[in-house]
């Protein structure tokens, strides 16, 4: 069960609650949710269950298919309620199914150097599972952080999993300091193992309402294309709570699995630093970038076209984007996430929202805007459609610069090819499809009194995005 509702603000300006760092390749190919896929492709591993937030679903989707992983289910959270809802739905839908399956709990964002080696420490600890016991798993610590909890163990003598003596809450760095040098500790990973049944009774036991809650979301949910959507009305009710506070610190029947291999949740632009080959000054330099003179520094960025040049810096995180730039201390960067709290209280669009914009069909973003104007780039994936809709306060002109766009105004449907365009007027409804089997994009300019996403009004859609109420999507 991979968890992948998170909105990953530490790691901003590269990961914004639009489109959070799980679905960003920050390290080599694949998104950090690929590669958590690719991490249980396996025989020993069944096809998994996706818990996820409803902006991303169609997000999923696409990384799913891309990477030709077919997940078991996809579950939808109305809104975000933190760990342990998330998997106790998950728990109540894979009971359905087996009331014995042994279920691994995964979140999608983080990195492990060794897939070979999470695979047998997690088979490990599969037998200790099947018994009933709830399985954590801890990493050993390779220097003090005060950005993870730890675990405190009894034992490490025997074969593991290794008896937990206690949960330890984020220490300063003092305490992290102690508790990496007496040797019984180990990072807190968030990766858990159990029995759907042991798990749902924990529940019962040490969270009644809870589970009650959750129980009525999942029995009341609809069915959403191809996903899972928990009952909004239940799941309001549903108190936020991680699973570490819910369930771990209460159950008595905890062991702990330590994990062989190295391990990270990248939550800040350090961990991200520290995972990365460094050259001979320990600097981390994107290969478009340019570092002079520089020690122990990163330099990063998205836009390969900007030139971004660092020189005389040590030990920063240098981050650039086409709209945002982010200079830290590599020891503040735990900070970020209240920097993103002042950008959103100044009403500042970078503090959750990416120029490009991800859609079920594609993309778009804007290029240019000013007084009652606006300028877009939209692509459309091969064999997709927008909404038939219309606006009330702008009009649209629709360029084609790429594929064949089939076009409809009004009533009058039109084959569009590059150099080719149409107008739409206020009011008018309008679709744009591509039939064929190669992208389409075109240019958009608006033109009006209110330039607003939230200045739609949509009829049919094929991504069950209509309600009573106006969508804030195009």
């Amino acid at each position: 069960m991979i968890l992948c509702g998170g909105t990953g603000t530490r790691l901003w300006p590269v990961s914004r609650q639009s489109y959070p760092k799980q679905f960003v390749p920050l390290q080599g190919e694949y998104s950090l949710f690929q590669n958590t896929l690719k991490r249980v492709e396996s025989d020993a591993f069944a096809a998994p269950i996706i818990v996820t937030a409803d902006d991303y679903r169609f997000i999923v989707r696409e990384q799913m298919d891309q990477v030709h992983v077919k997940p078991l289910s996809k579950l939808i959270e109305p809104s975000p309620k933190n760990t342990a809802p998330a998997i106790l739905a998950a728990a109540l839908h894979l009971y359905e199914k087996d009331t014995q399956a042994i279920m691994l709990v995964l979140s999608s964002d983080h990195w492990v150097a060794d897939d070979e080696a999470f695979r047998y420490t997690t088979s490990e600890a599969f037998d200790a599972a099947n018994s009933g016991k709830i399985i954590t798993f801890g990493v050993k610590p390779t220097h003090p952080e005060t950005g993870y909890g730890y675990l405190s163990l009894s034992t490490q003598e025997g074969s593991a999993p290794y008896p937990l003596s206690a949960f330890v809450e984020k220490p300063d760095l003092a305490q992290a300091q102690a508790l990496v040098e007496d040797g019984m500790h180990l990072w807190n990973a968030g990766i858990f193992m159990f029995r759907v049944d042991t798990i749902i009774e924990a529940f019962k036991i040490y969270q009644p309402t809870m589970y009650a809650q959750v129980l009525s979301a999942y029995e009341h949910a609809s069915k959403d294309i191809d996903f899972i959507r928990l009952d909004a009305q239940s799941w309001a009710q549903v108190t936020a709570d991680s699973v570490d506070y819910a369930i771990m610190e209460k159950a008595t029947n905890l062991a702990v699995m330590p994990f062989i291999s190295h391990w990270s949740d990248l939550g800040s632009w350090k961990a991200l630093y520290d995972i990365k080959s460094k050259d001979v000054k320990g600097n981390v330099i994107h290969p478009q970038a340019i570092g002079i003179d520089c020690e122990n520094t990163l330099l990063e960025q998205t836009d390969e076209g900007q030139a971004l040049v660092g020189i005389g810096l040590k030990d920063l995180s240098v981050v650039a984007t086409k709209d945002a730039i982010l200079v830290a201390h590599k020891d503040h960067s735990q900070t970020v996430k209240k920097a993103v709290e002042t950008l959103t209280n100044q009403s500042r669009y970078q503090a959750t929202q990416f120029l490009k914009v991800h859609r079920p069909w594609g993309w778009y973003q804007t290029l240019a805007f000013g007084d009652q104007y606006q300028v877009k780039e939209i692509f459309v994936n091969p064999g997709e459609k927008l909404s038939l809709q219309s606006h009330r306060y702008r009009a649209e002109h629709w360029v084609v610069v790429q594929g064949e766009a089939t076009v409809l105004v009004g009533d009058q449907e039109s084959v569009l090819k590059p150099n080719e365009s149409t107008y739409i007027p206020i009011g008018v409804k309008h679709r744009l499809t591509n039939h064929t089997h190669t992208p389409v994009m075109i240019i958009e300019t608006q033109t009006g009194t209110y330039l607003g996403e939230d200045d739609i009004i949509r009829y049919e859609d094929v991504y069950n995005r209509i309600d009573n109420s106006e969508t804030l999507e195009i």
